[in-house]
């Protein structure tokens, strides 16, 4: 029953019906009539003949009896005979139509196989092929079936090779994960299989051949190939970079290590210390600065942290750490050197500026000198009560706190001080560079004209440096204006979103190369380094400024910085737009 059930699950599956044997009954049914047909012209027969010849034959009902109880018995014996081979046909002819099923079922599974099945006996001649296998090397399985070494497949030229591969499959060393090997189509075409191999045995257990499996692995080789290399190009790059590269995920026991490169590994090893100890330093910073130093290895370090999936679906950290130890060294002695240009900037300019400050200095000098020598007669005279004694030592005063104002702000300019941004008022900064400004106005005969605006807020700056540009903006505009009719030089401040404007209007020559302008060593005048417009941008770009030059179309040009205010809020902390853009 359990049989018939399989057969007709085969059938159902298979969309097939083998054809039933419906007429192995025959024969028996056959060989019983005639049987039949026999016993009756026999007991035909006797009854005519014990009729007729009543007077010739001896009458003996015991030998007859007996006759015929053998004869029925032989007739049941026939009878039973012909039934067990009635169940016997029936029995084989179920048997055979299982068979049939099942040989069918599994001929359609060789059939739709994608995989090619080949089977070969002990000295490697081919006794089977399935059609994935003519399929995949295009030959038919009469060509295949029978052949020997070498197979029609082998790539001429390699048989060695492939010889190679053939002992070891007959000798049953081939390994678990398979044999790699190249074949040809028979078109010529080539592509790389991968074989796997397994003894076949007979229903004793004693082995006949060998059963292999074929597929072609040319693309995904190609595509794992590609992989691999990409791969390793990738690594090749994580490993080769200066910044230490890890990646680290939280578990219950701490921080664990998933990667690492070279870097990371030559400064702190597989340990997760420095991982741990810059990812501390970040969540304890509040100034939004990701530059921190690790004692251990004495390296200053420039951080980035990223979250992403891990290929396990985890979230863990990417952390990239550049060693910046060197990088902030140099910074250090460019702003030193940067300091010292400066101050040199601010010695030439008053050295350029030594007769006009010899001029401005000697006229209250000579006046104290005149008002003194006239206060001495007035006492040589007697007349200490005159008025005119009184008169003369204030303003001999006057002029000496003129002379020392003068001395002040030169001292003040040119001496050598470390760079110090303070909220300071950006007409306190006008007013001390015009004092020194109008010493120049003066020589070319010029004056300054300044509009500022009501009301502004006071800039985050290092005085002195704005002064500086401010004083060479204003100096360059007045030697340009040395052939202009116009009398004056003009000086714009205004409001500007969150920064402070400043504009240094001339009726000068105009810019003649505007895109060297701010070239270090390029100047326009015979006597010029060429470094003053370039220091000058340097100043107010490290105030988080700009400075650029354009041309006024009333002739001349109009040089333009602004530097960012300074604000303060609720709790009285300076905030700066320098301060923002570092957080940032």
């Amino acid at each position: 029953m359990n049989d018939h059930n399989h057969k007709n699950l085969i059938s159902k599956s298979l969309n097939y019906a083998t054809k039933p044997r419906r007429f192995y009954w025959i024969a028996p049914v056959f060989v019983i009539l005639l049987y039949t047909v026999v016993m009756i012209a026999f007991f035909s027969l006797q009854k005519i003949q014990t009729n007729l010849l009543p007077y010739f034959v001896d009458n003996n009902e015991g030998l007859q009896r007996l006759l015929n109880l053998i004869i029925i018995a032989l007739s049941v014996l026939i009878i039973f005979s012909l039934f067990l081979m009635w169940r016997f046909n029936s029995q084989r002819a179920n048997t055979e139509q299982a068979l049939e099923t099942e040989t069918i079922f599994r001929r359609a599974m060789e059939n739709s196989m994608s995989t090619g099945m080949r089977v070969i006996d002990m000295q490697g001649r081919i006794i089977y092929v399935n059609p994935a296998f003519c399929r995949l090397i295009g030959w038919d399985e009469t060509s295949l079936v029978g052949s020997t070494q070498p197979y029609p497949y082998w790539i001429p030229g390699k048989h060695q090779e492939h010889m190679r591969t053939m002992e070891l499959v007959l000798t049953g060393k081939t390994p678990s994960s398979g044999l790699e090997l190249e074949v040809q189509r028979r078109d010529g075409t080539h592509f790389t299989a991968r074989m796997y191999v397994s003894p076949m045995r007979n229903p004793d257990g004693h082995q006949i051949g060998w059963m292999t499996s074929m597929t072609d692995i040319t693309e995904p080789k190609r595509v794992r190939e590609a992989l691999s290399a990409a791969h390793e190009r990738f690594m090749t790059v994580l490993e080769s970079l200066d910044d230490a590269i890890s990646v680290a995920a939280d578990t219950p026991n701490g921080i664990e290590i998933l990667f690492a490169n070279r870097t990371y590994r030559r400064l702190f090893g597989s340990q997760p210390y420095g991982h741990q100890e810059l990812l501390k330093q970040s969540k304890e910073n509040i100034d939004g600065v990701n530059q921190y130093f690790i004692p251990l290895v004495n390296i200053w370090f420039e951080v980035h942290h990223r979250t992403l999936s891990w290929t396990d679906g985890r979230k863990v950290r990417l952390q990239v750490a550049r060693d910046i130890t060197e990088r902030l060294k140099f910074e250090e002695e460019s702003r030193t050197q940067q300091e010292k240009i400066q101050i040199t900037s601010r010695l030439t300019t008053m050295g350029e500026m030594a007769s006009t400050l010899a001029h401005e200095l000697n006229q209250p000098l000579t006046a104290i000198v005149n008002y003194n020598t006239a206060a001495i007669g007035l006492l040589k005279a007697g007349q200490t009560d005159n008025p005119m004694l009184i008169t003369a030592l204030e303003k001999s005063a006057s002029q000496a706190e003129r002379a020392g104002k003068i001395i002040s702000r030169i001292k003040a300019f040119v001496k050598r001080s470390d760079p110090r941004r303070q909220k300071v008022s950006i007409n306190r900064i006008l007013s001390n560079t015009l004092d020194l400004a109008e010493l120049d106005a003066r020589k070319y005969g010029k004056q300054i004209d300044c509009h500022i605006e009501e009301n502004l807020p006071d800039v985050f700056a290092d005085p002195i440096l704005i002064e500086q540009v401010l004083l060479n903006l204003i100096k360059n505009g007045l030697e340009a204006m040395q052939q202009s009719e116009e009398p004056a030089i003009k000086v714009f401040v205004k409001k500007v979103d969150r920064h402070a404007e400043v504009s240094v209007v001339d009726r000068g020559h105009g810019l003649k190369e505007p895109d060297r302008l701010f070239e270090p060593f390029f100047s326009t005048k015979t006597e010029g380094l060429g470094m003053g417009l370039n220091i000058c941008r340097t100043i107010i770009e490290s105030h988080n400024g700009q400075l650029w030059a354009t041309s006024n179309p009333e002739g001349g040009t109009i040089f333009t910085f602004k530097i960012p205010f300074a604000y303060t809020d609720s709790k009285d902390k300076l905030t700066t737009v320098e301060e923002i853009n570092n957080d940032k």
